[in-house]
């Protein structure tokens, strides 16, 4: 069947027996039981890929796969509460999702992307080129592109429509989103998880820069509970120690080579057209593919297959 988002895009989603489907974002789609515990979600990730706030027409084979393996590694080595209940067919998954597919509890989610940075890039290096400080944070002068910062620091951003940018916001912006204590609570989680994370990625040889996390509340415990994904190439910004250098833009274990492709006299497409962007060339879908699949074997050990 097909799923229109609220921006209006259309996506293909599965007819999974005795699941009921109920949202569907850029990578994901959200289903609930028809017959079982009302206070569960199966979370379906797809290969679906998205750039530019476009959800592109072509797809990464095995990327649903492999944020969603990736995912429950990083479940299993954070010591933050999560919202996974299983992720096998003894668990309720459907076979047809097996693998690309977490079965969680439901979560009374927080309206704030939940974001740490140890590192100068993107949009935080943007802000500071103008004002020397990052969602209001002030950082030392003469910081370039692929800096270390000196502590990590917490830069959420308000949840913006699919299709639409975030907004980067202040820690007091969410103080009058979420209270005081509720604020204190989503940036001390972060900022542990984020400490922790980055370093399990250093010890495999790989820079966590930044990642974005989500929390809500779980309504049985009233915990504040990790969801959606976590540490994905999606989610994070992970680059090669060894060849870390600041002074520039880093490669990244990510959609680079879309985002590289699309922007290039190549693709033909315009960003300012307001046109959908073309589909990828094969050789541009399997460097992606190459790309994840290396995020994942090289933080977890694993061989991916």
């Amino acid at each position: 069947m097909t799923s229109e988002n609220t921006k209006g895009y259309t996506t293909e989603v599965r007819d999974l027996p005795g699941w009921r489907h109920i949202y569907s974002g850029k990578v994901r789609d959200l289903y609930e039981p028809f017959d079982g515990p009302a206070d569960q979600v199966l979370v379906v990730a797809s290969d679906r890929i998205s750039a530019y706030d476009y959800v592109l027409s072509s797809t990464i084979p095995d990327k649903g796969r492999i944020l969603t393996q990736l995912s429950l590694w990083w479940f299993e080595q954070l010591n933050v509460p999560n919202h996974v209940v299983g992720s096998t067919a003894d668990d309720g998954v459907p076979p047809e999702v097996e693998g690309r597919a977490m079965v969680c509890r439901r979560l009374e989610m927080y309206p704030v992307e939940c974001i740490a940075r140890g590192y100068l890039t993107g949009s935080g290096l943007a802000e500071y080129r103008e004002s020397g400080t990052v969602c209001g944070i002030g950082l030392p002068e003469g910081l370039v592109d692929g800096s270390r910062l000196p502590e990590a620091i917490f830069t959420p951003s308000a949840k913006a429509e699919v299709g639409e940018h975030d907004e980067n916001i202040t820690y007091d912006d969410v103080t009058g989103m979420v209270g005081d204590e509720a604020a204190a609570q989503l940036r001390d989680l972060t900022l542990e998880l984020y400490r922790e994370a980055e370093r399990i990625a250093r010890e495999r040889g790989i820079i966590l820069a930044d990642t974005k996390v989500e929390f809500g509340v779980d309504p049985a415990s009233g915990i504040i509970t990790l969801g959606d994904e976590v540490l994905t190439p999606d989610s994070s910004r992970f680059w090669d120690a060894e060849s870390w250098e600041p002074g520039h833009a880093q490669p990244s274990f990510d959609k680079q080579f879309v985002r590289d492709w699309l922007t290039s006299a190549e693709s033909g497409w315009d960003r300012a057209s307001g046109e959908e962007p073309p589909a990828l060339p094969e050789d541009v879908v399997g460097r992606t593919r190459a790309r994840y699949v290396e995020a994942y074997e090289r933080l977890t050990g694993r061989a991916f297959s």
